[in-house]
C-alpha cells in the first residue's frame, strides 16, 4: 500500500483514491500561501509544490467533491416534496389532492420539523418566499380533522414570524386569538370559561412577539381565576423578560418558577443568560460551580451549554483568557463549539486554528459541520487559501458530511484559487447536490469566468442568478459589464443595466460612459443618446467624462447627422471640457462637407465670444476643418473674416488656407493667394516649405521647382520635407538628372541624409541603372566645380555615400558572392526600416534569388522587425513567378496565418502558376 493511504485515520476504504485526488490539490493550485498546515491536520505535506501536475483532470477532481456532498442530506428528502407541493399548487383543492398522495402522517413532530427545514432551492423559487410557504403548512395543517396544532407549533410560527420582523403579523393573530373571537380549537364546550390552553397560547404569542408586559398582564388574569402556567409557558414568558432586558420581573418569574418546583436544567440556562447579559459574569461563574459541584445528573446535559453562553459573554468583554481557561476547565463539545465560534467571531482565526489543533491532537476532537462551515468562511473571507483547503480535506478524511454553507464556501474556495472548471462543474451539478448558491458564489463563480474570458458562461450564469432573485453587486457588476463592452455583448449589456436599473443597483458612472463608447463605436447613436436618461437627473457624474462627448461627435459625425453637431460642442464647453483641435476639425470638416456653411461661420461667432480660446488658434481651427474637407472657399472666407475683424494672421493661418487650395487641386487660386500674400509681405521660409511641398503632393513637381529655385535664390534653405518630396517626385517622373541637382544641393547644406531619401534612391536604383547614369553625368559636369560653404571633405562624404548606394544596386542586386549579407550592405549607408528590407526582398526577388530572399525574411525576424503584408506577398510573388508553386502555397499559408492577404497582382499570377 503506497506509504500515503497509511495516513488516513477514518475514512473509509471506498473514498481513499477519491480523497487522495483531492489531496494532491495543493500541487495546482495558483498560489503560494506562508501560512502553516493546520496543526490538527497532520495528513497534509509542510509545503505545497507549485509545480503544476501534468496529469491533473479536473473532472476526476470534481467527482470526488460531488461524492463527498452527496454525504449531506438527501437533496430531495419527504420535507422538500412537502415544500414543493407547498410551492406547485395553485389553490386549497389541488394542494388537499397533491398531499392525499404523499399520504403524509400529520403530527406535531412533522409540523415542527417542517416548519423549522430549509428546503431545496430547487422547490423554492423566488416567486413563492419560504415563510409564505411555511405559513401556508401551518394553515392547512390546523384545518385538517383530527388534527390541533399545539403551543409548541403556535410558539414555532411566531418566532419565524418574529424572526422575519413581523411583529406585526403576530399581534394581528393574538387579536384574532383574544377571548372575543372564541375560537372552537381554543376553548372548552363552555365557552364562557376559556381552557387554560387558549391563555397560554396568548402569553406565549406575546412573549415572542417581544411584548412581555402584555403577556404578563395575561398571566394575572390567569391567576385571578385561579389557573397557572405550565412549565413550557413559564420558561418562554421567562426568557422573553431576560430578551428585553426587563430583569426585575425576570427575577418574579424566576421565583414563582421556583416556588412552584418547575426550576430545572432549562431555568438554570435562562438564569445563565440573564446573568450574563447583566454583566454579572464573576456571578454567572459562580453559579455554574455551584450547578457542577451539586453532581446533578439534569444539570450536566445543559452545562456545555451554559459554559458556552458564559464563554460568549466573556469574549463579547474582552476577557479571553478567562474565557479559554473556562473552556479548558468545562471541556465539552458544545463548549468547544462555543469557543470557536466565538474566536472565529472575533477574527482570531490562528487562535481558533490552534485551539482546534491541540484538542485533535489530545482528545480526538472532531468540531461540528456548522463550526467547520463558519471556520471555511472565515478563512476565506481571509483569502487564507492554503488553510482553507486544509479544512475542506479534513472534512473529507473524517467523512463529516457539509451543510449547504460549506457547499457554497467550497464553491468560492474553487473560483478563487483559480479551479474555475472544477467550480463550474460543482455548480451544474447543483440540482443533484443540493446545492443552493448564495450571492457570493454567484458573485465569486461570474468574476473567475470573467477573468479567464468565458463570457458565453458569464452570461449563462448571470441569467440563472437573476432568476433564482439574484443580482450581481457593485464590483461584480463593474467587471461583468467591462467584458461585455469589452467582448461588444452590447445586448446583454442593456438587459444587464435594465436589471440593475429595476433593481435600484446603481452602476459606477465609468460603467455608462464605456457603454456609450461603445455604443458610438458601433453606430448605435439613437441608444447612445437614451443612456444619460437612464442614468437619471440626480446623477450628474457622467457628463465629467469628456470621452463620452467626443464619442457622440464622433458618432454624429460617422452617421452624418450634423444639426446636434454644434450643440454638443457649445454643451460640452458649458460643463467644463476643452475640444481638442482634431476635435474642431472633425466638425467642421462634416458641416463643412453636408454643405453647412452658415452653421460653421455660428459656431465660429460663439466661441470666438466665448473669449475660451486667443481668436487666431480658433480661427486657425476651423480653417483646418474646412481645408481637409476640401472647402478652401470657406477657408478663404475664415479668413477674410479674420482680417476684417482686425485679427492678423498668423503664419500658420496663411499656411492652412494654402494648403487648402493645394489639397483641393486647385493651383491657381493656391498661386494667387501666394502672389497676394507675397505682395503684402515677403513670404517667409515656412510659408515657402508648404507651397513646395504641397504642389509635389498634388502631383506638379515641375511648378515645385521653380519656386524651390526661388527660395534658393534668395538664399534660403528648404525644409528636409521639401527635399524629400521633390526627390520623391522627380524620381517617380524618372527625371533623374534634375533629382541629382536637387540632392547635390541637398548635400551642401550640411545636413545628414535621412532614410526616406535612402529608401528612394534604393527604390529607384534597383529598378533600372538610370539614376546611376545621371549620377556619373553629374559627377563628370562637376568633377571642377568646388562647393561654396562647406568643406571638401564633408561634401565628398556624403556625395560619396549616396553614389556608392546608387552603384551598388543599380539595375538590381547584381552581387555573386555574400549575398547573405547584402542587408548589411545598406546598413551602412543608412538606418533601415521594414520599407528597406521590403526593397531588398523585392531585389532578391527580382535576381531569381529565392533562397536568400528567404534567408533574409528570417534574419529580419530575428533583428526583432515585424514583417508585414508586402513582406509575405513579395516572397510569395517570387516563387510564384519562377514557377515554384508549392513554395508559394507553403508561404500563402503563413501570410495569411499571420492575419495578411495577398495583393490581386499576386492573386492572379498565384492562380496562373501551374
Amino acid at each position: 500500500m503506497p506509504p500515503l493511504f497509511l495516513l488516513f485515520k477514518r475514512s473509509p476504504s471506498k473514498n481513499l483514491f477519491k480523497i487522495s485526488t483531492f489531496r494532491s490539490l495543493p500541487l495546482l493550485l495558483p498560489f503560494s500561501t506562508s501560512a502553516a498546515p493546520l496543526p490538527f491536520s497532520p495528513l497534509l505535506d509542510s509545503k505545497p509544490s507549485s509545480d503544476p501536475n501534468p496529469s491533473f483532470d479536473s473532472s476526476l477532481l470534481a467527482a470526488s467533491v460531488k461524492d463527498w456532498f452527496r454525504l449531506g442530506a438527501d437533496p430531495l428528502s419527504p420535507l422538500d416534496r412537502i415544500y414543493a407541493a407547498l410551492a406547485g399548487a395553485p389553490d386549497e383543492s389541488s394542494l388537499d389532492a397533491t398531499f392525499d398522495r404523499l399520504r403524509i402522517p400529520l403530527s406535531e413532530s412533522l409540523v415542527l420539523q417542517t416548519l423549522r427545514h430549509r428546503p431545496h432551492p430547487a422547490v423554492t423559487p423566488p416567486s413563492a418566499p419560504l415563510l409564505l410557504l411555511r405559513l401556508r403548512f401551518f394553515d392547512w395543517s390546523g384545518h385538517q380533522p383530527g388534527y390541533r396544532h399545539s403551543r409548541a407549533a403556535y410558539h414555532a410560527v411566531f418566532r419565524l414570524l418574529s424572526r422575519a420582523r413581523l411583529v406585526s403579523v403576530v399581534l394581528d393573530w393574538l387579536r384574532i386569538f383574544s377571548p372575543s373571537s372564541c375560537h372552537p380549537f381554543l376553548l372548552t364546550s363552555n365557552a364562557a370559561a376559556p381552557h387554560p390552553r387558549f391563555h397560554e397560547t396568548l402569553i406565549v404569542g406575546y412573549a415572542v412577539a417581544g411584548k412581555p408586559e402584555l403577556a404578563l398582564q395575561l398571566l394575572a388574569r390567569m391567576r385571578f381565576h385561579g389557573l397557572d402556567l405550565d412549565a413550557f409557558s413559564y420558561h418562554v414568558l421567562l426568557n422573553s423578560f431576560v430578551e428585553a432586558s426587563i430583569f426585575d420581573f425576570a427575577d418574579s418569574i424566576l421565583a414563582h418558577v421556583a416556588a412552584r418546583g418547575l426550576f430545572g436544567p432549562v431555568t438554570a440556562c435562562i438564569k445563565m443568560k440573564s446573568l450574563c447579559r447583566q454583566g454579572r459574569l464573576d456571578d454567572a461563574e459562580a453559579y455554574l460551580r455551584e450547578l457542577e459541584s451539586s453532581g446533578l445528573s439534569d444539570y450536566r446535559a445543559v452545562a456545555g451549554r451554559m459554559v458556552g453562553t458564559l464563554v460568549r459573554a466573556l469574549c463579547r468583554d474582552g476577557r479571553f483568557e478567562a474565557a479559554g481557561r473556562l473552556v479548558d476547565e468545562f471541556g465539552s463539545a458544545e463548549a468547544y463549539g462555543a469557543w470557536v465560534a466565538d474566536l472565529l467571531a472575533t477574527g482570531r482565526l490562528d487562535a481558533a486554528l490552534e485551539f482546534l489543533g491541540r484538542k485533535r491532537t489530545s482528545e480526538d476532537y472532531i468540531p461540528e459541520t456548522i463550526h467547520y462551515s463558519q471556520l471555511v468562511t472565515r478563512l476565506l473571507r481571509g483569502n487564507r487559501l492554503g488553510a482553507v483547503y486544509d479544512v475542506l480535506v479534513e472534512m473529507m478524511e473524517e467523512g463529516i458530511p457539509p451543510d449547504r454553507a460549506t457547499m457554497n464556501a467550497a464553491l468560492c474556495f474553487f473560483c478563487k484559487a483559480g479551479l474555475v472548471d472544477v467550480a463550474v462543474q460543482l455548480y451544474n451539478s447543483r440540482m443533484d447536490l443540493g446545492i443552493n448558491p448564495t450571492e457570493q458564489v454567484y458573485n465569486h463563480l461570474i468574476i473567475a469566468l470573467c477573468q479567464e474570458g468565458s463570457i458565453d458562461r458569464v452570461c449563462q450564469v448571470l441569467e440563472e442568478s437573476m432568476q433564482h432573485g439574484y443580482f450581481p453587486g457593485r464590483q461584480t457588476f463593474n467587471i461583468i459589464a467591462s467584458m461585455l463592452i469589452r467582448e461588444g455583448k452590447l445586448d446583454k449589456m442593456r438587459k444587464l443595466l435594465d436589471g440593475a436599473l429595476q433593481r435600484d443597483v446603481k452602476p459606477a458612472t465609468v460603467v455608462f460612459a464605456r457603454y456609450i463608447s461603445a455604443l458610438c463605436k458601433a453606430g448605435d447613436v439613437e441608444e447612445a443618446c437614451l443612456v444619460p436618461q437612464m442614468v437619471g437627473k440626480e446623477n450628474t457624474g457622467l457628463v465629467r467624462y469628456r470621452s463620452t462627448y467626443i464619442n457622440l461627435i464622433q458618432a454624429f459625425i460617422a452617421l452624418r447627422r450634423v444639426d446636434v453637431l454644434p450643440r454638443l460642442i457649445i454643451e460640452m464647453q458649458e460643463i467644463g471640457h476643452s475640444p481638442s483641435r482634431s476635435l474642431y476639425r472633425d466638425v467642421v470638416c462634416c458641416l463643412c462637407e453636408m454643405g453647412k456653411f452658415s452653421e460653421v461661420l455660428e459656431l465660429l461667432n460663439k466661441q470666438l465670444g466665448r473669449n475660451e480660446l486667443d481668436p487666431r488658434t480658433c480661427c486657425n481651427y476651423f480653417i483646418n476643418g474646412a481645408g481637409h474637407a476640401k472647402k478652401p472657399e470657406m477657408a478663404r472666407e475664415i479668413y477674410s473674416r479674420m482680417e476684417n475683424a482686425g485679427i492678423e494672421p498668423q503664419i500658420e493661418s496663411k499656411v492652412l488656407v494654402l494648403q487648402s487650395y493645394l489639397k483641393s487641386k486647385r493651383i491657381g487660386d493656391a498661386l494667387s493667394f501666394f502672389y497676394y500674400l507675397r505682395e503684402k509681405k515677403e513670404p517667409t521660409n515656412k510659408l515657402y516649405n508648404a507651397f513646395i511641398s504641397g504642389l509635389c503632393e498634388a502631383g506638379m513637381p515641375e511648378q515645385a521647382m521653380v519656386f524651390w529655385r526661388e527660395v534658393r535664390d534668395k538664399g534660403l534653405i528648404p525644409s528636409l520635407q521639401c527635399y524629400e518630396e521633390l526627390v520623391l517626385r522627380l524620381c517617380c517622373a524618372k527625371d533623374y538628372d534634375v533629382a541629382v541637382k536637387v540632392l547635390e544641393d541637398f548635400s551642401e547644406t550640411g545636413r545628414p541624409v535621412s532614410a526616406f531619401i535612402c529608401n528612394v534612391l534604393l527604390l529607384h536604383s534597383l529598378k533600372s541603372q538610370e539614376l546611376l547614369w545621371a549620377w556619373v553625368r553629374s559627377r563628370n559636369r562637376n568633377s571642377e566645380v568646388k562647393p561654396v560653404g562647406m568643406s571638401e571633405e564633408t561634401k565628398g562624404a556624403g556625395q560619396m555615400m549616396l553614389g556608392n548606394l546608387i552603384a551598388a544596386f543599380s539595375g538590381g542586386i547584381r552581387m555573386r558572392e555574400n549575398m547573405d549579407k547584402v542587408e548589411e550592405l545598406v546598413e551602412r549607408f543608412f538606418p533601415v526600416d521594414i520599407y528597406t528590407y521590403n526593397m531588398l526582398l523585392r531585389g532578391l526577388s527580382m535576381a531569381g534569388r529565392m533562397d536568400y530572399a528567404c534567408d533574409l525574411f528570417q534574419r529580419i525576424c530575428k533583428k526583432g522587425y515585424e514583417p508585414n503584408r508586402f513582406s509575405f506577398d513579395i516572397i510569395v510573388h517570387g516563387f510564384c513567378k519562377h514557377g515554384k508553386r508549392k513554395e508559394a502555397e507553403r508561404w500563402m499559408y503563413a501570410m495569411y496565418q499571420n492575419g495578411f492577404h495577398p495583393t490581386w497582382y499576386t492573386i492572379r499570377i498565384y492562380n496562373n502558376t501551374s
